[in-house]
């Protein structure tokens, strides 16, 4: 049996997702004053 091709990329969809969430959660708290986004800030800085 093989997998779709479908169901790997939704498989890295999701990682991709959960740890974008877990360096958001970790970027904002060490700036908890920060009002924008982390993405938006990181962009920012450039």
């Amino acid at each position: 049996m093989t997998k779709p091709s479908s169901y790997s990329i939704l498989t890295m969809v999701i990682c991709f997702i959960y740890f974008m969430s877990k360096w958001i959660s970790i970027y904002s708290e060490h700036w908890p004053n920060n009002g924008i986004s982390p993405i938006a800030a990181l962009l920012l800085r450039r």
